[in-house]
């Protein structure tokens, strides 16, 4: 029997996850659900409602797994713990420093209402999470970096265009090649989040907006902008759709570490992802997760997880005997 998943919010994250759910035999998507007009929404995949958001919990037997699909600066926060009373949940929450607190939300909802809920799944958090642990319990000794980009980061993005005055904006993380190189190759340098990226803004700005408030607000911005040296550009709306359509990313997780008893022999452990679409990538990551999550559901878990808690077999549509035979 296929797990039916619903989607809420249908931008670039949802279309990405719908993508995914249409390449996946064993997944069914059956619903979507949208605080903007459903009628104004055409999916790819034929048959399937569009709802509005409002009406969800109303369709909560018609829904194995509900794919969250907002953004981490304003929507999941309030959303996910919400959601996750009435259903099974899985979103892509990426801001690392409140990742406790949501998850303390979400965790308290999903008891409270016997569900189960897998929080902050993409590829950072998500599968970039994975690489650092498995890394770092092989290597005890030794130091974990992790580089991002050069990409669009959705989540940066998001937040730029929710100050006032803003039309859209792309938001690039971009790594320091002398700091990536100086880890690759051993040599474990103490860097900051400011030595490790740059971030780059290009802003389309409503007409008559104080672009000056607009860059101090996204320069000064918490968790996003502030610890980072950020470059503002104030571009036309046609520039944006011009020179910045595309969504790509990618980055690198980067263990490096000593064995022996003396500790002589180095070794460095990297994980590297390099995406043509973010969010297709993540929507795919978010799909797999549903599956993981529908058959936690099944065994009777309860209360919020995250990937690291997640056996790895049910993320995979194969059959143990499958895994075993080919990809063990």
């Amino acid at each position: 029997m296929k797990t039916r998943i619903a989607i809420y919010g249908y931008g670039n994250l949802g279309r990405g996850v719908e993508a995914a759910i249409a390449q996946n035999d064993d997944l069914e998507l059956v619903a979507v659900f949208t605080r903007r007009d459903p009628a104004a929404l055409t999916l790819c995949t034929p048959g399937v409602p569009v709802l509005p958001a409002e009406q969800a919990e109303q369709h909560r037997d018609d829904v194995d797994v509900m794919i969250l699909c907002g953004g981490s600066a304003t929507d999941l926060p309030h959303q996910t713990p919400q959601l996750a009373g009435l259903f099974h949940v899985v979103d892509s929450f990426d801001t690392h420093a409140r990742i406790p607190a949501h998850f303390a939300a979400t965790d308290a909802a999903s008891r409270a209402a016997g569900k189960i809920s897998l929080i902050s799944c993409g590829w950072d958090p998500g599968l970039f999470s994975l690489a650092r642990v498995y890394a770092s319990a092989v290597l005890p000794q030794g130091k974990d970096e992790t580089f991002w980009g050069r990409g669009v980061s959705q989540g940066h993005s998001d937040a730029i265009r929710r100050i006032e005055g803003v039309v859209d904006a792309r938001q690039y993380t971009v790594p320091i090649p002398a700091a990536v190189d100086a880890v690759r190759r051993g040599e474990q340098p103490v860097l900051t989040a400011r030595d490790k990226h740059l971030r780059e803004c290009w802003v389309v700005a409503a007409e008559g907006a104080d672009r000056d408030r607009i860059e101090r607000e996204i320069k000064t911005m918490p968790y996003y902008f502030d610890e980072y040296d950020t470059t503002v550009h104030f571009i036309s709306a046609e520039e944006l759709a011009r020179d910045h359509a595309g969504l790509p990313h990618g980055g690198s997780v980067l263990r490096s570490g000593v064995t022996g008893w003396d500790g002589a022999n180095k070794h460095t452990v990297e994980f590297s992802l390099r995406l043509d679409s973010n969010p297709e990538f993540t929507g795919s990551v978010l799909a797999a997760c549903a599956r993981a999550v529908h058959r936690m559901a099944q065994a009777g878990m309860t209360g919020c997880k995250t990937i690291l808690d997640v056996p790895p077999a049910y993320l995979s549509p194969l059959s143990g005997e499958e895994l075993r035979a080919h990809l063990l």
